[in-house]
């Protein structure tokens, strides 16, 4: 872990990655928060582990941590650039923000990394995309690489333009999983089953076969495949999700949706 760590937004990610890291032996002592409106939550996280909640006159640490709104980077730049030192490593979080663009509003920047993690990582099973400038040292990328594991797993990337593919399969993932559990639900429902009880099988069946995943090295089509007996039950609703209109061409469009629109954040 880096010896002293400033997250700047506090939000929900923000949030999901500061208990992450104390939980994985961030030192609470040496870490500061700045958000201008805390959530209740997060104020009470702050106080009870000792982190410092928007200090009067905060020093640079050695790793900034920037995940605040993509949005709000040009009004917030000014304040920002205050609070990195010569040494200090910027960790972005933000979608669509390139290391040319941060650097353009945040001239103290010279060592970026761009990350991208998912909401998982509030309880250490996140997946998370990375890219580093040529600015940051071993010791840097380290503390980076010491971060970002705490809440999951990370592939760094050799090509910064990949972080939007990133964004669009596992920052964004977790939301198509989940409508994936409220249209099973739905559908459920439409076959017959009480409204609890198909949301209460969705829900299992959606957690079991990640944790499934997650503990079994095999191709997820192999698993696949190990669960359809031909002819049978599954095998009928897989030729509806998997025909030339089904889930994947479905996927790719909503997949290059988000990835579009990561490259529209840039701006």
């Amino acid at each position: 872990m880096p010896a002293s760590l400033m997250l700047v937004g506090a939000g929900k990610m923000g949030g999901a990655m500061l208990a992450g890291w104390l939980d994985a032996g961030l030192d609470p002592a040496a870490t500061t928060v700045i958000d201008p409106f805390p959530s209740e939550a997060m104020t009470r996280l702050c106080a009870e582990r000792g982190v410092a909640l928007n200090p009067t006159d905060p020093a640079p640490a050695a790793v900034l941590v920037l995940a605040i709104k993509p949005q709000g980077l040009d009004a917030a730049a000014p304040d920002l650039d205050r609070l990195i030192g010569p040494g200090t490593l910027l960790v972005s979080v933000l979608a669509g923000k390139t290391v040319a663009n941060l650097r353009g509003r945040l001239p103290s920047a010279r060592a970026v990394v761009r990350a991208m993690p998912n909401l998982p990582a509030s309880i250490g099973h996140g997946a998370t995309g990375a890219f580093a400038n040529e600015a940051v040292d071993s010791g840097q990328r380290a503390s980076a690489e010491s971060l970002l594991s705490a809440a999951g797993a990370t592939a760094w990337l050799d090509d910064e333009a990949l972080i939007d593919a990133v964004t669009a399969v596992s920052g964004s993932g977790p939301a198509y999983v989940f409508l994936m559990v409220e249209t099973l639900t739905e559908a459920g429902i439409a076959a017959g089953l009480p409204a609890e009880v198909a949301g209460r099988l969705a829900r299992a069946t959606v957690a079991g076969s990640g944790a499934l995943l997650d503990a079994d090295p095999t191709e997820a089509g192999a698993l696949r495949q190990a669960v359809t007996s031909p002819g049978g039950t599954t095998a009928a609703a897989l030729a509806v999700l998997m025909a030339e209109d089904g889930m994947a061409p479905l996927m790719r469009r909503a997949v290059a949706a988000a990835k579009h629109r990561a490259g529209e954040l840039a701006g």
